[in-house]
């Protein structure tokens, strides 16, 4: 083998967690066949082992910035952070999965090797510098993420929502796959640096037109991973038929990981062009935000009104990508940190409270629980809090920095116009408290279960991240402002 295609020992080293995960993923995978399928538990512990493993090599491989294999794998503040975050959020996933799986009869270990999969994917793509490996990573997390969907096989909610999200997901990869063909024959280059640069000095007419169909084609791509509109339509179904953890995990690691590729490529490859975009980037976070909190007001089911509730949040986020400013990118990391805890929380709370066959999804259903559960109540009236963005929660700040972004950058309309939707999104997150503390308990809350360690874990660090979060915000924010310069 030719000396330039060894990697150095630095390059492993930043390419640590990926290894990590992957290893253990295979390690689940084949002792789940020698143990014929009897060690799902243990197989749990395992993976929660590796997990804990990865976090750590992330801020090894963080501690040793560079680039690696050719320069197509970048390990800056920026893909360290999100795979902080994309870890954290399998690391939430597994701990509230298990409860979950013994009771629906289907803990196995495919389930967490495909966890760690989808995880392993997403790291891959939060340092990718180059498209292909952007595309490959978006992959590995795709496959993996479409099979967890109908991990309950006699389940045909979840059958329906695999199905789905495949068909859909198979255009928006096809949609993606083509951008990257057009900007490779504009611009010669998949590096994000070098489509950069040769952006800044490509002559029209044909080329432009390329340059243009490739941003529209990638962006379509990139709004489905994140339930942008107008490619939202599989979010609801999905997050509904799919196992409750399941959905947990789709609107936190992989939307974050989409997110951060949308950053890095929109930010760093299509920086040039950037009023080309903006203005679809404008119209699409607007849309987002008004499809997302309008059609919630109207769900009585918690796992489509929280898929509703996921996708305005996602029109949030794209308020500070319209500002393409480091400040908005600093503010988007730190929203999707503060999401994740609160939006995991929350379905960790719907996942037990649903108990086996998920019999108990309406919002009515959780009545009395103030009542009959006062400490569970609190902790999800504190996501909901948090969602709503009220002060002393991360939802708060993460509001509140994501708008003044977009201020900095002189979008006022679509400022005011994102402050209302905020208004229109209280409705339906106090409907829920008020079901929960205000209505006489009813069949659902009355044999409610003790919580397991496990998910008392995971709710807990849920609840404190999202405080803390909303009372020391720089502990995350000085952080994601100092790694939000993404190689300019």
């Amino acid at each position: 083998m030719p000396a330039s295609f060894v990697p150095s020992g630095a390059e492993l080293v930043r390419f640590l967690p990926e290894i990590v995960l992957t290893v253990v993923a295979t390690l689940v995978m084949v002792l789940e066949a020698l143990t014929g399928g009897r060690a799902g538990r243990e197989l749990g512990h395992l993976s929660l082992a590796g997990l804990a493993a990865a976090l750590a090599a992330a801020l090894v491989a963080g501690d040793n910035p560079g680039a690696a294999f050719s320069g197509m794998i970048v390990c800056d503040g920026f893909a360290t952070f999100f795979r902080l975050v994309v870890i954290a959020a399998g690391i939430l996933i597994v701990l509230c999965s298990g409860d979950y799986l013994r009771r629906e009869g289907a803990e196995k270990g495919e389930y967490y090797a495909l966890l760690l999969y989808s995880i392993a994917g997403q790291c891959v793509m939060v340092g990718a510098n180059e498209l292909i490996v952007l595309f490959i990573g978006l992959e590995i997390s795709s496959i993996s993420s479409y099979v967890l969907a109908g991990y309950l096989r006699a389940d045909r909610r979840a059958n329906e929502a695999a199905v789905k999200y495949f068909l859909l997901g198979s255009f928006a990869t096809a949609f993606l796959l083509y951008g990257v063909a057009l900007i490779y024959g504009a611009t010669g280059t998949t590096y994000l640096s070098g489509i950069r640069q040769a952006l800044r000095v490509i002559e029209p007419p044909l080329p432009g037109l390329l340059v243009g169909a490739s941003a529209a084609l990638m962006f379509a791509g990139f709004a489905f991973k994140v339930s942008a509109a107008p490619f939202q339509v599989w979010a609801p179904d999905v997050y509904q038929g799919a196992p409750t953890p399941v959905a947990a995990f789709l609107s936190a690691g992989p939307k974050a990981a989409a997110f951060a590729v949308f950053l890095r490529v929109f930010m760093t490859a299509f920086e040039p062009i950037v009023e080309q975009w903006q203005p679809i980037v404008w119209a699409s976070a607007l849309a987002t935000m008004i499809i997302g909190n309008f059609a919630a007001l109207l769900q009585s089911n918690l796992k489509r009104l929280l898929a509703y509730s996921s996708i305005a949040h996602a029109g949030y986020v794209m308020v500070a990508i319209a500002g393409h400013s480091n400040i908005g990118t600093a503010a988007v990391m730190f929203y999707l940190a503060a999401y994740v805890f609160m939006n995991v929380g929350a379905f960790a709370v719907v996942a037990y409270f649903s108990r086996q066959g998920e019999r108990y999804l309406n919002v009515q259903d959780l009545a009395g629980l103030g009542a009959r559960q006062p400490v569970t109540a609190a902790l999800l009236s504190i996501f909901l809090l948090s969602l709503i963005g009220v002060p002393l929660t991360g939802g708060f700040f993460g509001k509140f920095y994501i708008f003044k972004a977009a201020l900095d950058a002189g979008l006022i309309w679509l400022t005011v116009l994102g402050l209302l939707n905020s208004a229109v999104a209280a409705y339906y997150y106090l409907r829920i408290l008020v079901v929960m503390y205000m209505h006489e308990p009813g069949e659902a809350t009355a044999d409610l279960p003790p919580l397991g360690a496990a998910l008392k874990t995971t709710l807990w660090s849920c609840a404190l991240a999202t405080l803390l979060l909303g009372i020391f915000p720089s502990l995350v924010l000085d952080y994601a402002g100092r790694s939000a310069l993404l190689g300019r």
